[in-house]
């Protein structure tokens, strides 16, 4: 199955599913453009990576090793890319299939940075384990001297675990918040990224294309001048009696977005999301929900903490004295 998909470019799918092992091994990975094929690892790059798994794992099997470097020197005859090009070259997109092959990726890469390493992380308050599952990976960034930077959404700021993770990295991580953030983010010293590729994550892409990533470092960075440093207190809210939660959950109702949207923009659960609506309608005085969204209208709650200054001078409507 791999020299046919060597020789034509990429197998289907469906074809390779009676040999699972060609994925589990890296041979084969989805195709960026059709996830219904699958295409062929360079011979050498598999070569070189299952070597490094091989020495590391079954040091004294040296006639296996004899056999995998023979294996693959006649699978490199079958085609491939072209004679001169190294292992990994040229790949700008890669389909990683699988929590394994991601943690190895990502392993792999920490293992090559030297300088920064930025980070997006949604989804609201950090449990143990989340943070714990690269935990390896920071410790060994920060005794290089590698600075990273993180941001969360705000809500992060009220779990034990993410301080405790920051009280033990120190100085080498610099943590801030925002109402809302992109989806996961992980890109090491501005020349290779990972985010999801998949709605559960059990998929990621790795992307090396200079413009890919020099965009995402851009983005970072915008996201980060408007974030709020974690050692710093939120800004106050426009209306007394309402938190900087609930002020941007009454944005978000003003653009006419659904409970359960609002909730995972924001990193809560809808649960949560409900009972602050339901605070928010008590302070307002709104008997309604269509009550509720005129009343955030006329106190000027539809705007966005910050979004003031991106107005022109003298365009915002004057907020109403509360009744």
């Amino acid at each position: 199955m791999y020299s046919r998909a060597v020789r034509r470019g990429r197998v289907s799918r469906l074809d390779a599913e009676p040999v699972p092992c060609l994925l589990d091994l890296a041979l084969l990975h989805p195709d960026p453009d059709d996830m219904d094929w699958l295409v062929p690892t360079s011979p050498q790059e598999v070569m070189t990576r299952l070597l490094r798994g091989l020495h590391d794992e079954v040091t004294a099997s040296r006639q296996r090793m004899g056999s995998a470097v023979a294996a693959f020197e006649w699978y490199a005859g079958l085609g491939g890319p072209a004679p001169g090009t190294a292992a990994g070259e040229g790949v700008a997109i890669r389909v990683l299939d699988g929590a394994s092959r991601i943690q190895a990726a990502l392993d792999e890469a920490t293992e090559a940075c030297t300088t920064e390493v930025l980070t997006v992380q949604p989804g609201g308050i950090r449990r143990e384990h989340e943070l714990s599952e690269g935990l390896h990976r920071a410790l060994a960034l920060r005794g290089r001297g590698v600075r990273m930077r993180d941001l969360y959404n705000h809500v992060a700021r009220h779990g034990q675990g993410l301080l405790n993770y920051l009280e033990l990295m120190g100085d080498a991580v610099e943590a801030r918040t925002l109402d809302e953030v992109i989806d996961r983010l992980i890109l090491f010293d501005r020349t290779v990224a990972f985010i999801p590729a998949n709605a559960d994550r059990t998929m990621a892409l790795e992307l090396r294309h200079p413009a890919l990533v020099g965009y995402l470092g851009t983005v970072f960075e915008r996201l980060w001048r408007l974030a709020v440093p974690l050692t710093a207190p939120l800004p106050d809210t426009r209306i007394e009696g309402v938190s900087h939660r609930e002020q941007s959950i009454a944005a978000l109702l003003a653009e006419g977005h659904q409970d359960a949207v609002i909730a995972e923009r924001l990193g809560i659960s809808v649960r949560t999301c409900r009972a602050h609506i339901a605070r928010l309608s008590e302070t307002l005085g709104a008997a309604s929900r269509t009550q509720l969204g005129v009343r955030i209208a006329q106190v000027g709650l539809d705007v966005p903490l910050g979004a003031d200054a991106a107005q022109p001078s003298g365009s915002r409507i004057p907020e109403r004295p509360m009744r």
